[in-house]
């Protein structure tokens, strides 16, 4: 999933009452003067996508408000600057929330958030002569609240496999500095000059920020496999933002697992998680013979020699696969269901763990045993997670288990899920082609 910085691009929209209201932008003009200048709305349909609409209106001077939608604001600005306006204030989608994605403009632009915009456009309507103009306030760090879910991010829940929790975690992806390869979205045209870097936005920018973590920690542990370095990741996360509150989604409200996965990643706390739930590739068979793909779907899938009958294997409920997370589906009243883990002391050759779980009321966790003593690096001790409730739950239900010891804190999610009712006889989707 992505997530804000605590970085911004700050600028502000100071209003003809002294109002002044937050937004960003990534244009800092030089010699930018400070005198209120008209302020104005598109009467095409808000949107500014009617540059004949535009020039009729008369912008000249001014600065137009514009709402999201009908195109890219990179290429509106190109419209609104050719119909001679001052400046444009780019008003984002409510869906957006607090979340701002700049982007870089031809003339003065501040872009706002969808509640600002109601504001700014509050007050146009409530003046006879509205004015307005931008402070630029370059770059701010450690800006509250950070992180924040991004409104683009990938959310759960794991359709095709329930008993996995879905994102895994979240990184950094939004205003993301990356290097451009070629043409991109700016309004340019291909015989323009393209700039060799842009603030970039999406899942794709939060991707290379946990596929470079996950290089560092190959790095500095050579010996891990691809499941111990994911579980690293995950069980050292961070579920607070830099105010010390949960993580909020761009609602406002706490983000819940579907949204967050485990946690932000901490690339540091990662280098030295102290235990790891490995997995290897020959354990994901069972798993994928336990969500109904055919044999032909498996073997398509990961190639064995000789090829799987997965009628010959155990499968692999699950809730028991090696996952750093912990998600269980209860079906009925009174269930009682047990899920196993195993993990990997990475940490301290001699070390004590104990058992920390925090779950709403409503159920009861049990952990066996509730202490792990290691006498040696890497060895693996086992553990079952049981989980009780008088009645299945109307939702999810979210906790987390952890293993504390001296240096160490491992930390799991956990979520328990209500039951369909009855048991999931659909027939696995076919693997995609595609590499």
């Amino acid at each position: 999933g992505a997530s804000t910085s605590d970085r911004r691009f700050a600028a502000t929209v100071k209003l003809g009452s002294g109002l002044e209201v937050d937004g960003e932008s990534l244009t800092e003009p030089k010699d930018y003067g400070k005198e209120m200048v008209p302020l104005v709305r598109d009467m095409g349909g808000g949107q500014c996508t009617s540059e004949s609409v535009l020039k009729a209106q008369n912008i000249t001077g001014k600065i137009i408000i514009c709402e999201a939608g009908g195109g890219v604001s990179t290429a509106k600005a190109k419209m609104v600057l050719r119909a001679g306006a001052f400046g444009m204030i780019v008003v984002a989608p409510a869906v957006f929330g607090p979340v701002i994605v700049p982007r870089p403009h031809v003339l003065p632009t501040v872009q706002v958030p969808y509640a600002v915009g109601q504001k700014i456009k509050a007050y146009l309507e409530a003046e006879s002569s509205p004015t307005a103009n931008f402070i630029f306030k370059g770059t701010l760090f450690d800006t509250p609240r950070s992180p924040t879910m991004a409104p683009f991010s990938s959310r759960g829940p794991n359709v095709k496999s329930r008993g996995i929790l879905k994102p895994d975690i979240i990184g950094p992806g939004v205003n993301v500095l990356a290097g451009v390869p070629g043409v991109v979205d700016m309004g340019l045209q291909p015989k323009e000059v393209m700039p060799k870097f842009d603030i970039k936005s999406g899942t794709s920018m939060s991707c290379p920020h946990l596929a470079g973590i996950a290089a560092l920690l190959k790095n500095a542990h050579p010996t891990w496999s691809p499941a111990s370095i994911k579980s690293a990741l995950m069980t050292t996360t961070e579920t607070t933002d830099n105010t010390k509150k949960p993580i909020a989604d761009v609602d406002g409200t706490q983000a819940t697992y579907f949204a967050t996965g485990a946690g932000h990643v901490n690339p540091k706390k990662a280098m030295d998680p102290g235990l790891v739930y490995n997995l290897t590739a020959a354990e994901y068979i069972p798993y994928l013979c336990g969500l109904k793909y055919t044999d032909q779907q498996v073997n398509s899938i990961i190639h064995p020699e000789p090829p799987v009958t997965c009628d010959k294997l155990r499968k692999l409920d699950q809730k028991d696969l090696n996952y750093p997370s912990i998600t269980v589906v209860l079906d009925k009243a009174d269930s009682v269901v047990n899920a196993s883990r195993a993990v990997t002391n990475v940490g301290v050759a001699s070390s004590t763990y104990d058992v920390e779980v925090e779950v709403p009321k409503s159920v009861t966790v049990e952990v066996h045993p509730p202490k792990l003593t290691f006498k040696a690096l890497e060895e693996v001790l086992n553990y079952t997670v049981t989980v009780k409730t008088a009645a299945v739950p109307d939702g999810a239900i979210e906790g987390q288990l952890k293993w504390v010891s001296s240096k160490h804190i491992v930390r799991s999610p956990i979520l328990i899920l209500p039951g369909t009712g009855e048991e999931d006889t659909t027939e696995a989707a076919a693997p995609s082609a595609q590499p």
